[in-house]
Formats: C-alpha cells, structure tokens, sequence
C-alpha cells in the first residue's frame, strides 16, 4: 500500500541530498518534494561565500531535519529508513513498512567508513557527530589513543586531541597523501604537537605524537555498492537496490553519466555514494569531499527538472576545475587541478616555494602551462593562479620566476 507520493524523492539527509532538495525547491513551487532520512539531523550548508569562479568556502552546520520543509511549500520530510527501491513500480520501501511513489528519485546516501575490527568495543570509526561526541566520551580518563587512517579527519583529529598520547598509525610515507606530496608534510610536521587551543603558542605538555613507518591492516569491509568513506550519515547500511541491475564502478559507487543518471531510468545519484562516467575534463577529477557533495546535489537538481520537462542542461562549470579549500593544522589550504600530478604520470614538473612555518606554494607545471597548484598559509594566489590553470597561458618565458616573492605575480596577471 502506498503511503504517498511524489514527483520527486530524494533519499539522504547529508549535504548531497539536503542541497538537492533546496535547489528542487528554488526551480518548482508545485510539485512534491520528498527528502527520505533516518534521523532527525540533517547536513547543512551555511555561511557559503563564492571566492573565485570555482572554489567556494562554506561551514556546514547540523540542523532539525524539519527546518528543511521552510525551503518550499511542497517539501516534505520523513524520518525513516530505505530498506528497497522497486524501479519499475517507481516506489521506494522503508524499514517501517511504508511505500512512496517517486517520478524522479535522487540517491544521495552518502558511504560507509572503512573500519578496523568492526565490532570491537575498544574500536571506534569516526564518520558523523554522533562518533565524535562518543570519542570525547572516551577520551575522558584517557592516556593514550590510537588513531588509523590518513586522510582528511585523521589530520584534523590529531591536531584537535590534547592531554592524551596520540599514536597515529600510517601505511603511507607521508602524513596527508591524499592532498599532499611529502615536501608539503615536512612543512606541517612541526604543528604535530601544537595545541589548537585559542591562545596556545607552545606544544601541549601531555601532547605526542608518534608516527612510524609501516602499513595498517585491512580495514573492513564496505557495504556492497557503496564506496570511500567521509563524515556523515551512513543510511546505506539499510539500502538495497532491488528490481533492476545497477551497474557498479570498480570503487563500488553508483556509475552515474552527465546528467547525474544511474543505469536505471529516473534514478540519479549524488555525492559520495556516486561514481562519475562521464568524461572529465583535463583538470578535474572526482575527489569525495564536503565541496563536490554540495555541487553534485545541486547540479543533480537541475538535472531531474531538466529531464522532466524534456530540457537540456550543459554539465556544470564546477565540474571544469577540481577546486577546494580547508583547513589542516590551522593553515589554509587550497588546492586546485591536478595538484598532486594525478593522472600526469612522469611528464610534469614542480615550481616550489616554502616560507617554515607561514607558508608552502607548489605549482604542478605541464609544457609550460599550470596544471595544478597548492598554496598552504595566506598566500592570496589562488585566484590568478585558478585563471592561468583555465586559460592555459603558456608561462615557459617566466620559468622559476612564476614564484619570485619578489614579483606581485597576481597583480602581473590581473
């Protein structure tokens, strides 16, 4: 029996999904908007400030799922679980035995972490706010911790705990391989131990960090169909895609085409638990992270609308350069294009510029051209430097010059 319907079901309360339903709402006021979670918490995006033509700064910001219904008069929300999709019926199932009719379904539930010893009550995967608050409960008392991992949320965890040994665990060379080579580690090594506390200048006194070479063990296993693992929600643990083949990428994510699309028609896919098709421009590439969550879900919006009208939509600008900034260690951090070589092989190479301790500039060079950049600290060179990777001005006449403290090189280009 079906509980209601809709011409359009998102499912998925994270930034993927909840951006979804804020742009379907901005482009249709008369037709129903569902948004499917199983918790009462949804992702949101707050403070957002455009700083160039593709990076943007945003804080993302948990609210009561029900302050999303304030977007559109026809959006709704319901707190509950997917358990199955029936494609060709159009109908999603819930846990709790409710069915809902969909005209287009957007699939935005987000990927499950990798974790050691699933089950051990001695082990804890960090992947929403719920983790986190459960970690500051553990903490407590505690001498040491253990922290596996090397990405994004374990750099910003063991600068965050204080008054506790931190033994971090690598299998990698470097710390923070994913957003950087390891010249740019050596430059954050000397914050490992620094309080992040306000006002602090020194290390804190019962602070060590200790890393040691060698790999970690297997990590779990994923949810079959999902893929990677970042900060938020894990609803897929409760979805299973039944009534049509799914065509799955090699890192288990939902392959979706130009248009958002997945191989079932009318079902599209957003955010972590997708895998892009389509084919990328030279200087982007599909990084899990907070920023294409948001663009996708958007982007995915315009798509479902599109479709359903019989328009055309042309892929984002978004998607022409990969862009995102944070922040690591309490540096800025920027990165843009192919800023690590991915994808270069041996035919690139590096313009450098370090200041310890305020700032690290890397330019990835490609016959003479930017490829990709990474600026660490407040270097105010993203902008110019977004502009020459897009136009691909041919630099060979400025060589080692490009970084000469000396030139205002952003006023050269302006």
């Amino acid at each position: 029996m079906t509980s209601g319907t809709a011409k359009y079901i998102v499912v998925g309360g994270g930034i993927a999904g909840v951006t979804c339903v804020e742009q379907l709402a901005s482009q249709n006021t008369v037709d129903d908007i569902l948004l499917l979670t199983p918790y009462p918490l949804i992702k949101a995006v707050t403070n957002f400030r455009q700083v160039s033509r593709t990076l943007e700064e945003f804080v993302v910001e948990e609210r009561n799922a029900e302050t999303l219904k304030r977007v559109g008069p026809r959006v709704r929300v319901i707190q509950a679980a997917v358990a199955k999709l029936d494609s060709e019926a159009h109908e999603v199932h819930t846990a709790d035995g409710r069915c809902f009719g969909y005209g287009k379904l957007c699939i935005c539930s987000g990927a499950t972490p990798k974790l050691l010893a699933k089950g051990n009550p001695f082990v804890l995967g960090i992947r929403d706010t719920d983790s986190v608050q459960e970690l500051q409960k553990r903490l407590v008392g505690s001498r040491r911790i253990v922290v596996a991992g090397n990405g994004g949320i374990a750099l910003e965890l063991v600068h965050e705990v204080r008054d506790c040994e931190v033994i971090w665990a690598i299998k990698d060379p470097s710390i923070g391989t994913s957003y950087f080579d390891s010249a740019a580690a050596e430059f954050f090594l000397p914050s490992l131990g620094k309080s992040s506390s306000p006002g602090a200048s020194g290390p804190s006194r019962r602070t060590k960090y200790t890393t040691s070479p060698g790999s970690t063990a297997a990590m779990g296993k994923l949810v079959e169909g999902m893929s990677g693992s970042a900060l938020g929600p894990d609803w897929q643990e409760n979805l299973q895609m039944q009534g049509a083949n799914l065509t799955l990428a090699e890192d288990g994510g939902l392959l979706v085409d130009d248009h958002m699309t997945t191989s079932i028609p009318d079902v599209y896919a957003a955010g972590d638990v997708c895998s892009v098709a389509w084919t990328r421009t030279a200087h982007w590439f599909q990084m899990r992270l907070w920023t294409q969550a948001r663009q996708m879900g958007a982007y995915a919006a315009r798509c479902m609308v599109a479709d359903s009208v019989g328009e055309s939509v042309d892929l984002d600008f978004c998607f022409e350069l990969f862009a995102h900034i944070t922040r690591f260690f309490g540096y800025k951090v920027v990165l843009l294009g192919r800023y690590n070589g991915q994808g270069l092989g041996s035919d690139y190479e590096l313009l450098l510029r370090c200041t310890p301790g305020v700032e690290y500039v890397k330019l990835v060079m490609q016959c003479g051209r930017v490829v990709g950049a990474l600026f660490v600290g407040e270097t105010d060179l993203e902008e110019t430097f977004e502009n020459l990777i897009l136009n691909q001005m041919d630099l060979s006449a400025f060589g080692e010059s490009l970084l000469d403290p000396c030139i205002e090189i952003e006023d050269y280009f302006d």
